[in-house]
């Protein structure tokens, strides 16, 4: 059983559901946030293992929501997974270009980003371990 805390940012709350479901069943935590603003001040008190971020939101996108995280002492090294309906190569690009650990397109498998998430988790908790 997987353990960690899981921060869900995504303005569909259907989206929002399902990974908290599909986490939760999976021994994570799962916190949530319904666009970029929340998501950063609940990265900087949650402090979550990893966060899952929409690009397409109100307030601030994803892109900039990933990139003011990664600028911030407290929330740079929390892995991003981007997850978007934007599935050319340009979003992805500026994606990893902002900082993000994985790019995700939607329509999505829940099962596949729970895999991806605990591969990067598995590869943090390692890192951590040899630091």
């Amino acid at each position: 059983m997987a353990s960690g805390k899981i921060l869900v940012v995504d303005d569909e709350i259907y989206i929002v559901h399902i990974l908290d479901f599909s986490l939760g069943m999976e021994g994570y935590d799962v916190i949530t946030a319904l666009d970029g603003e929340q998501a950063i001040e609940k990265a900087r008190n949650e402090k979550p293992d990893l966060i899952v971020l929409d690009i397409m939101m109100p307030k601030l996108d994803g892109y900039e929501t990933c990139k003011m995280l990664k600028a911030d002492d407290a929330t740079r090294d929390i892995p991003v997974i981007l997850l978007s309906a934007k599935g050319r190569n340009v979003d992805q690009k500026v994606g990893f270009e902002v900082g993000a650990d994985d790019y995700i397109t939607k329509p999505f498998s829940p099962r596949k980003l729970v895999e991806r998430i605990n591969a990067i988790l598995g590869q943090t908790s390692s890192q951590r371990m040899q630091a």
